[in-house]
């Protein structure tokens, strides 16, 4: 192949297909420091505004999964299954369905992210469990999966170095919208992460990256073909976010919802999700060979306590407190509480969700840059879903902040974010479509 890097772009630029040594050589150019970004940016406007096949992105995908250090998971016994979600409000899935499938036997090698932006991260909530550890090597990933059938971990610097690159880079050239690329940037990380099947959550509506179902769709369709192309088993949900999926936003008061799922505390929307990502986890993973199967051993672990066990021994081997799961003063609480109340009588007809991720970054218990600290103890606890009937002055939300210039600020976006008319909204799907099933 002749390795000059213009001729790649003027392939592509008309419109032809590029081949795996291609797609090879264009990533070995983005772990290449030295190599302009300029150039990079030529290629990508080229593939932005000229397409990327299935094949092409799917070679893209592995090249970036292999650009860095692949977490190899082969002395572990069984199929692991991974899951993975692209974004939302009060998304506190992976807290759930980890301890949970991990009880029903699944090893689960969980590598997840911090929050930024109006979305949490899984890391940061279970940092707020004093003493939780998140930072460890692979080596003792391994023993803890090997001994307790569970770890989940911060994502290591040298997974798919190129992606990150390619990631900088499309944010600042207007290119991030382009499905074939997004697809290959989520799917490379969690192919690195060495996961055998993966479930896919991706999230639809207006507190989404993808707000209309045909955006999300193709989305989940282009994963769903990477996994095929590249001998994975890969599942994708398409779920409903015009609405946050739980009701506590923020890292502390999200861990206790997730243990009040698990306790069987909380039915709704969360644990549906949950449960249903879960089953599909089971299934891809050998553990049952119906979803049906799958569903009713996720919910006997919940009844029978094994789910909410195997969370708690999860804590206490990664360093954090078990106890935890039983008092809940143990966690961080921001220090200040303001209210939300109904304005009029009515029916919670519609949310911005957008907006009320930004009201809970205005608490403190977000980031709008990596490098910004958060507030464990910060966040909102929504007391309503869409279409309960609610009456004037009745509290709608409770806002938590360490001061009272922060939960004015988010008290005065959340209000402007909920909507009550005498109407009720239309009933709605929390799980839309289910796509390679």
């Amino acid at each position: 192949m002749n390795k000059n890097f213009v001729d790649l772009i003027i392939k592509k630029r008309d419109k032809n297909v590029l081949s795996t040594e291609e797609i090879n050589y264009f990533v070995e150019c983005l772990t290449d420091d030295n190599f302009p970004d300029y150039q990079i940016s030529a290629m990508l406007m080229a593939m932005f505004l000229n397409g990327v096949s299935e094949k092409e992105t799917s070679d893209l995908t592995m090249a970036m999964a292999n650009s860095g250090k692949v977490l190899n998971l082969s002395e572990i016994e069984g199929i692991k299954a991974d899951k993975h979600s692209t974004g939302g409000v009060a998304d506190t899935t992976t807290l759930i369905l980890a301890p949970l499938t991990a009880s029903c036997g699944l090893p689960v090698v969980k590598m997840s992210g911090r929050g930024l932006g109006h979305t949490g991260g899984t890391i940061d909530k279970l940092e707020s469990i004093p003493g939780f550890n998140a930072e460890i090597s692979n080596k003792e990933a391994m023993k803890l999966v090997k001994n307790n059938g569970i770890v989940i971990m911060g994502q290591t610097e040298n997974l798919a170095p190129a992606d990150k690159r390619l990631y900088a880079i499309r944010d600042v050239t207007g290119t991030v919208e382009s499905m074939p690329l997004i697809a290959s940037s989520i799917m490379s990380k969690k192919i690195a992460a060495g996961c055998d099947a993966l479930v896919l959550d991706v999230k639809c509506g207006n507190g989404a990256f993808m707000k209309d179902y045909e955006s999300a769709k193709k989305l989940a369709e282009t994963m769903v073909a990477i996994g095929r192309n590249v001998n994975k088993k890969v599942i994708a949900l398409i779920t409903d976010m015009n609405q946050p999926l739980g009701k506590n936003i923020g890292n502390s008061f999200e861990v206790i919802e997730a243990i009040e799922v698990l306790k069987g505390n909380l039915k709704g929307r969360l644990k549906e999700v949950s449960i249903e990502l879960g089953s599909y986890m089971l299934v891809l993973g050998g553990i049952c060979e119906t979803k049906k199967e799958a569903s009713d051993m996720l919910e006997e672990n919940i009844n029978n306590g094994k789910g909410i066990e195997k969370f708690r021994q999860l804590i206490a081997l990664q360093s954090g407190n078990p106890e935890i799961t039983e008092n809940y003063s143990l966690l961080p609480k921001a220090k200040r509480k303001e209210v939300l109340r109904a304005w009029n009588s009515g029916y919670i007809y519609s949310m911005n969700t957008y907006d009320i991720g930004r009201a809970s970054l205005e608490t403190g218990a977000g980031r709008r840059r990596k490098t910004d600290k958060i507030d464990y103890g910060a966040g909102i606890v929504l007391k309503h879903s869409l279409g309960d009937k609610i009456t004037e002055g009745e509290i709608i939300a409770e806002i938590y902040g360490e001061t009272e210039e922060r939960c004015n600020n988010a008290l005065k976006i959340l209000a402007s974010s909920i909507f009550v008319s005498d109407k009720p909204p239309a009933e709605t799907k929390t799980i839309i479509k289910v796509i390679g099933g």
